[in-house]
């Protein structure tokens, strides 16, 4: 089917689940995962990272990500992920996306309101939905739970004011990169973030965050929910036992369809709890 927009599924007031992309296994997993939870609606994320990782080319993993989407029997939306560059936010709309994540949560307060402002006007003069980040996510051991780091409610309220964004991503116990599923949100602050912020509240490094504990930030007020890690992890221990088992085979088909199996499942997992 055609492309959906990430707009538009955001708009149904459902809870959305958006999954990263690094090579076409995974798009295709996450498109099979979609089907297999009964053509659930996904969205498929190419981040800056992954570009880099790419050479810094953005256009064939989009193309090859859009062409997957477009194939599939299940409404899926392409995102363009944790943005940083001015460069590779202008090259969003040449490459067919119509969403775009633009992080200058690294930067103090008053820059980071008057750089992600600046994005947000080129994104909405080309249709695109900007959603954007305030307080630290982060990525390392302790990050999530140091002081100061998560969202605070009032900051946040006057940031989606001044900068005109689509949707914010908020600090509330997550953190990037986790290999396991152990992490504890606030849900308090999420139900507060609810009521203080007009526009849908987005958590970032869900692939450590319990299915429990998604439900609950979903109840509290989570609208889309970023899983990246858990793939990768799928992948790579699926890879690695694969090679074990068949040191001789090197048809790198032999060992790339059980990791990409077994991403399509935790996909299927991921979307099956948020909707539950």
């Amino acid at each position: 089917m055609p492309l959906t927009r990430t707009s538009e599924l955001m708009k149904t007031g459902r809870p959305l689940a958006a999954f990263n992309v690094i090579t076409l296994e995974h798009a295709e997993a996450i498109a099979a995962g979609a089907e297999a939870a009964g053509n659930a609606p996904a969205v498929l994320q190419i981040s800056e990272n992954a570009v880099k990782y790419h050479g810094g080319n953005l256009g064939p993993l989009a193309a090859a990500t859009a062409a997957v989407a477009r194939t599939s029997s299940a409404p899926l939306a392409l995102h363009l992920d944790h943005v940083e560059t001015v460069d590779l936010l202008h090259a969003a709309h040449a490459h067919g996306f119509d969403s775009v994540m633009y992080d200058a949560s690294k930067l103090p307060y008053a820059d980071n309101v008057k750089a992600t402002a600046a994005a947000a006007r080129w994104a909405h003069a080309r249709g695109i939905w900007l959603e954007a980040e305030l307080g630290r996510i982060g990525g390392k051991p302790g990050d999530a739970h140091t002081p100061g780091v998560r969202t605070d409610p009032t900051e946040a309220a006057a940031y989606v004011a001044e900068t005109g964004v689509d949707a914010l991503a908020v600090a509330v116990g997550s953190s990037h990169a986790m290999t396991t599923r152990t992490a504890t949100l606030d849900h308090t602050l999420i139900a507060t973030l609810r009521a203080t912020v007009p526009v849908p509240l987005v958590l970032h490094g869900s692939s450590g965050v319990p299915d429990s504990e998604l439900r609950a930030a979903i109840a509290a007020g989570i609208r889309k929910i970023n899983v990246g890690t858990a793939l990768n992890r799928a992948f790579t221990t699926t890879l690695r036992a694969s090679l074990g088992s068949h040191p001789q085979a090197t048809d790198p088909r032999k060992h790339l369809t059980p990791a990409r199996e077994a991403m399509a499942g935790v996909v299927t997992q991921f979307l099956e709890a948020v909707r539950s």
